[in-house]
């Protein structure tokens, strides 16, 4: 992640020029505007958001949600650090530890999903089942997922010599065309997998590196000064995803209506594996949205181990915050 002072001063002199107003006190027929920036292109991870938008449950709570999309050219973590929007959402929680161990003044509030479903896919023919059959292995994986295999293997003990590692894009191909033995991806881009006809899956987080995706996040000055906001913006999300867990398929009805380019049976399928890592065992106790300050020590302690923090390590209540959740207890759904 490639955030640092100038990057934010960068995004504070564009978010004085795009807008020309401080967005967290607008009001727009008398709600208060909240923007969720996102770290990628609006797709079916905003299901839930988007089903408590058309279904008015954030107007219930007196806000105006509008929805922002990243892309390869879009900083997030800089959008919302200078003010800009209120709210951001990135796609894995190392961001939010490295852009705290610059000094940008970002935490993370809320855990969209509960388990990260990067992982490791195999063929039956040549199958990866656990982190040592990745010995002698040609390992095809993004650019910006090498940290993530050298922390797999640094916290299962192989060398990072004793693997292959071949840089990809998204799709699986290399792996139907044996270029690669393995290779990466999100569990939930039910799409690109399809083309496996044997795939053999080890999940990152099975491997002993627990990191959060889809953390919710927002700068240290909004969440003291606007925590009744994001309370609002959690309650009304949280009620999203859950009639999205309960109405499937009109969820996904919602979600064309509000991005008609997305195709209805890739969503259908996706928003199924999507749901088992937004619910689990501790959402069923402690509410969707919730997270534990130990996975987030575990992820501190191995980036540092693999020296991932240039400047500094960043402390626990940098990167992190139960506050909002706190607040909401009681108000997000218990489901598991």
């Amino acid at each position: 992640m490639a955030l640092d002072r100038r990057t934010l001063l960068k995004a504070s002199a564009a978010a004085a020029a795009g807008t020309g107003m401080m967005v967290d006190v607008a009001e727009a027929q008398g709600r208060t505007v909240i923007n969720l920036q996102l770290g990628w292109i609006t797709g079916g991870n905003q299901i839930g958001e988007v089903c408590a938008k058309q279904l008015g449950y954030y107007e219930a709570e007196g806000l105006d949600l509008r929805i922002q999309p990243g892309g390869p050219n879009i900083d997030g973590v800089a959008v919302v650090a200078a003010g800009r929007f209120e709210v951001g959402q990135v796609s894995s929680s190392p961001s939010l530890m490295l852009a705290a161990s610059q000094d940008i003044p970002v935490r993370c509030f809320a855990a969209g999903a509960q388990v990260h479903p990067f992982s490791y896919i195999s063929r039956a023919r040549n199958p990866v089942r656990q982190p040592r059959d990745l010995i002698g292995k040609k390992i095809g994986t993004q650019s910006t997922a090498v940290i993530l295999l050298r922390a797999l293997l640094a916290k299962n003990n192989i060398a990072e010599r004793d693997v292959t590692i071949i840089p990809i894009g998204a799709d699986m191909a290399p792996l139907m065309t044996g270029q690669v033995d393995v290779i990466t991806g999100w569990l939930t881009n039910t799409t690109a997998l399809r083309v496996v006809q044997d795939p053999v899956v080890m999940r990152l987080w099975d491997t002993g590196v627990r990191l959060y995706a889809l953390p919710y996040y927002a700068t240290a000055q909004t969440l003291e000064r606007r925590a009744d906001v994001l309370a609002r913006f959690l309650r009304a999300s949280g009620r999203g995803w859950a009639y999205a867990h309960a109405n499937r398929a009109a969820a996904v009805d919602l979600l064309l209506k509000e991005f008609p380019n997305l195709n209805r049976a890739d969503e259908r399928e996706a928003l199924e594996v999507m749901l088992a890592y937004a619910f689990g065992p501790k959402t069923a106790t402690e509410g969707w949205g919730t997270m534990d300050p130990d996975v987030w020590r575990e992820q501190i302690d191995l980036y540092a181990q693999l020296g991932q923090f240039s400047r500094r390590t960043p402390r626990l209540e940098e990167v992190m915050t139960l506050d909002i959740l706190r607040m909401t207890n009681g108000n997000r759904p218990l489901i598991g």
